[in-house]
C-alpha cells in the first residue's frame, strides 16, 4: 500500500493533483479542501490510499492521516465505494462525519450527493461503532444537541403521567416540535414546562 506521497506539485485539476515522486508524476484524486492546500511548483505531502481494481489502480490523497483513515473506514459500509467516500469528505470534515453518525443525523449525510435517506440510515447503522469518537470540541456540541433533544422524553413522560396514552403524547409532541425547533435554532434549550403546557393545549383542542 502507498501510505503517502511527497514531492513537487506538477499540476492541479478540479478533482486531482499530479505530484512528482522520484521523477514520476503520480495522479492523486483529492477533495476540494485538500486541493486548496496545494500550489503548483511547491513541495507537498499527501496521505494516500490506493484502491486496486481489476482494471485500474487509483490513488486518493488527503491533507491529513485522519482523513485517509476515515476514507478507508467509510468504504466498509455497504454501497460506499471510494468515489462516494471522497464525496462524503468533500462535504463533511472527519469529525463532522463522526458527529453525524454518532447522533444518527440522517439529514447531514443526505447532504452528500448520491446518499438518500435509506443509504444514510444504513451507513449510520454499519459505522456507528467504527468511526471513532469525535474530539472534545465536537463531543461538546454533540452533548449539547442531546440535551436540547431531552425535552421530548420529559414531555412524553409528563403527559403519560397525567393519564394520556403514549399515542396521544406522541401526537402532542409532534404538534409542539416546531416551537422547540425554533428554540434550538436560536441556540437555546427548550423549556420543558413551556412545551408541556403547549402540548396540553394541543390535546385540549383536538
Amino acid at each position: 500500500m502507498i501510505a503517502s506521497v511527497s514531492g513537487r506539485v506538477a499540476a492541479l485539476a478540479p478533482d486531482s493533483a499530479v505530484v512528482e515522486v522520484g521523477g514520476v508524476g503520480v495522479l492523486v484524486h483529492c477533495t476540494p479542501a485538500t486541493l486548496a492546500t496545494l500550489r503548483p511548483g511547491e513541495q507537498a505531502r499527501l496521505a494516500t490510499s490506493l484502491v486496486v481494481r481489476e482494471d485500474s489502480l487509483t490513488l486518493y490523497g488527503f491533507a491529513t492521516d485522519d482523513e485517509r483513515v476515515v476514507f478507508e473506514m467509510l468504504q466498509t459500509a455497504s454501497g460506499v465505494g471510494p468515489r462516494l467516500a471522497l464525496a462524503m469528505l468533500a462535504v463533511h470534515a472527519p469529525n463532522s462525519l463522526r458527529v453525524a453518525v454518532a447522533s444518527a443525523d440522517v439529514k447531514a449525510l443526505t447532504m452528500v450527493p448520491g446518499i438518500g435517506q435509506k443509504g444514510a440510515q444504513r451507513i449510520i447503522l454499519e459505522l456507528k461503532d467504527k468511526l471513532g469518537t469525535p474530539d472534545q470540541a465536537v463531543d461538546a456540541a454533540l452533548n449539547g444537541r442531546a440535551r436540547r433533544q431531552m425535552w421530548r422524553e420529559q414531555v412524553h413522560a409528563g403527559l403519560v403521567g397525567l393519564g394520556y396514552s403514549s399515542r396521544d403524547a406522541d401526537e402532542a409532541i409532534a404538534a409542539v416540535s416546531p416551537q422547540a425547533d425554533a428554540e434550538e435554532a436560536a441556540g437555546r434549550v427548550p423549556e420543558v414546562a413551556t412545551l408541556l403546557k403547549a402540548a396540553l393545549r394541543a390535546l385540549s383542542v383536538r
